[in-house]
């Protein structure tokens, strides 16, 4: 079944929201595969490298995606990893 460039745009940020921010695990399997090849020599090798990389950042750390482009199969994302701090924190400001 052929998909659209949309579809595709949408998966993909669907795996990145359960993996990244949800965090879920189980669920990101079905978009991550066992043979998933991770390029950076910062993180270990394969799907457990990325999950595990995820499980060892804060929970705080989320991800935003910016600018997202589609053709054909290929879908590149360009985001960024944000700490998200709780808005009921008080500050106390002294001159």
């Amino acid at each position: 079944m052929k998909t659209t460039t949309e579809e595709n745009k949408k998966l993909v940020l669907d795996a990145f929201d359960t993996l990244f921010n949800k965090r879920d695990y189980e669920a990101a399997k079905r978009y991550w595969s066992p043979s998933y090849i991770q390029h950076s020599a910062h993180i270990e090798p394969g799907r457990d490298g990325l999950f595990n990389l995820v499980r060892s950042a804060p929970s705080i750390l989320k991800y935003e995606h910016g600018l997202i482009v589609a053709e054909g199969d290929y879908v590149i994302v360009r985001g960024r990893f944000m700490v998200a701090v709780p808005l009921s924190i008080g500050l106390l400001l002294t001159s």
